[in-house]
């Protein structure tokens, strides 16, 4: 599938999407210049299912597994969620700041959520 982005509102045509709570405006929109990529499944290890989407909406139930339970008041988002049957979920706008890359610092820049999209592979690090 080929996507594009609808300019007017950062998301891309074809995308299931599902508006996160966790995101904010950009300070500069326009000062986009770093790619986040980052690989997750709940639990660990565990593909498929909606754990992943639920985080990013702030609905994950922490009594469904015990690895949940660490993940409560945890507020993080994507743009984008790839999962492992090539299907696209975006969370959050392009020109918005999604919640992923937290504390964070590239070369001499802090603050990555400010500049970059971030994108998660559903995936480990090891698979």
């Amino acid at each position: 599938m080929i996507y594009r982005v609808l300019q007017a509102t950062g998301v891309l045509v074809g995308a299931d999407y599902r508006p996160s709570p966790h995101q904010d405006d950009r300070p500069d929109p326009q000062a986009l210049s770093l790619l986040v990529i980052h690989g997750i499944s709940l639990p660990p290890g565990q593909f498929g299912g909606e754990a992943v989407s639920e985080l990013f909406l702030g609905n994950l139930d922490s009594n469904a597994h015990p690895y949940y339970r660490q993940l409560v008041g945890v507020r993080v988002s994507a743009h984008l969620w790839i999962r492992r049957s090539g299907e696209v979920v975006q969370f959050v706008p392009f020109h918005c700041r999604a919640w992923h890359a937290g504390v964070s610092k590239f070369g001499q820049y802090r603050q990555c959520n400010d500049f970059s999209i971030g994108i998660e592979l559903e995936g480990t690090d090891t698979c």
